[in-house]
């Protein structure tokens, strides 16, 4: 068996576009006639020169090569050019490249991926959701009250999300985040933090947990300040709350607050992880299957936090095809916490795919299908191209006014 074929495809996620501007999909195929699917996550450059990139690593590193050797293609991908340390564009390509191998890989041994990675620990795993406007656009009008800076209006969203099964709500009331963080909270920042937080327990009560995202904002003292604030309302998590470059800095802020701190949504690599676990940065780890370095670097990564008591949350604000791979991850990982859903995965967030994932009253299902358990609708993906200029997600520009 060799790969004899790389398709890329770039397409815009329709309204509400919950997940970000648009995804990025390959599909690798054998001369046998086995296809696999994958994506990149990777925001750093726009989507077309990242699928280009993904034609050019295929040709150069995966072409005619048997899929089963994926240490073999990941260090011949991570080595190229004599780089050999994390590079969060290559990791990306890499990552996309590397989970469509796993999905040939699945269907040729025709069982599921998480099968092959150790098999099933899980029947079904426990999923959280971002507060999204529940109308309109993922992206509405700042000036308007909304879900994003009206802590009433989240609150309610929170209580409808836990109707529907949710036992977890994230949200990020925290502020604006810019290039030149990490800043200080203004007062306005850590009096409607703490107001989100106390108008969703009063929401919901303890019949789910409150992770409180932020990206990066602070710095270390401002994140104590935010901590302190948080912590009477118990939440499950404080993710990411300083920039990601220092560990040693972020475990100042985990020794400092009885809030589990949770990173990892822009790692690449066990190395980068490897420097949270020495540091004691963080017991929750968010890695990116679309860019951490694909399924196999994944489960490395989860291996190594099963030595330092910390357990794995896998991140999605990307398409489908990396949330179809989060799934295989966690099913097969003794420390699997929480997984990481766009809404009850329904919608246009999913109608690129062939079939669907199986989300029941809070819990998705592992599929029993070979390899990922998804195909992609080509018919629907020529339906949606990207023609934006943005990049799937950005940062302000302008330092935040103390």
């Amino acid at each position: 068996m060799h790969l004899e074929k790389i398709e890329t495809f770039v397409v815009g996620n329709p309204p509400p576009r919950h997940g970000g501007r648009y995804f990025i999909f390959v599909r690798l195929t054998t001369a046998c006639g086995i296809s696999g699917v994958g994506e990149i996550y990777n925001a750093t450059f726009g989507p077309d020169l990242c699928a280009a990139m993904a034609q050019e690593v295929f040709e150069r590193h995966f072409s005619g090569s048997d899929p089963h050797h994926i240490e073999k293609l990941w260090r011949e991908t991570y080595g190229a050019g004599f780089t050999q340390r994390p590079d969060v564009t290559v990791m990306g390509v890499l990552s996309g490249l590397e989970m469509a191998c796993w999905d040939i890989v699945g269907k040729a041994a025709d069982k599921p991926v998480y099968e092959l990675l150790g098999g099933k620990v899980h029947e079904r795993l426990r999923s959280y959701t971002y507060l999204y406007p529940t109308t309109g656009d993922v992206y509405p009008d700042p000036n308007v009250p909304n879900v994003y800076n009206d802590p009433d209006i989240a609150a309610q969203t929170a209580l409808e999300m836990v109707d529907k099964g949710f036992t977890a709500v994230k949200f990020d009331p925290a502020g604006p985040y810019t290039i030149y963080d990490g800043h200080q909270p203004r007062l306005e920042d850590l009096e409607r933090s703490e107001l989100f937080v106390k108008r969703i327990r009063e929401a919901v009560g303890t019949r789910a947990d409150l992770l409180f995202g932020t990206h990066g904002q602070f710095t270390v003292s401002g994140a104590k300040r935010m901590a302190r604030r948080l912590e009477p309302y118990d939440p499950l998590w404080f993710e990411e709350p300083i920039p990601p470059e220092n560990p040693a800095d972020m475990a100042e802020v985990a020794r400092f607050t009885s809030i589990p701190i949770a990173t990892g949504e822009r790692l690449c690599t066990k190395h980068e992880f490897a420097r949270l676990l020495e540091a004691g940065a963080a017991s929750i780890l968010q890695m990116d299957l679309g860019r951490v370095g694909g399924l196999l670097e994944a489960k490395k990564i989860a291996s190594m936090a099963e030595t330092r008591s910390a357990q794995i949350a896998p991140h999605l604000y990307c398409g489908p095809v990396v949330a179809a791979a989060n799934i295989q991850i966690g099913t097969c990982s003794p420390n699997f916490l929480i997984l990481e859903s766009i809404g009850t995965f329904d919608g246009p967030y999913t109608s690129f795919l062939k079939g669907s994932i199986t989300w029941e009253y809070g819990y998705v299902i592992p599929p029993t299908a070979p390899g990922l358990g998804v195909e992609l609708d080509d018919a629907v993906i020529a339906a949606n191209p990207y023609t934006g200029k943005e990049l799937h997600i950005e940062m302000a520009t302008e330092a935040v006014v103390q």
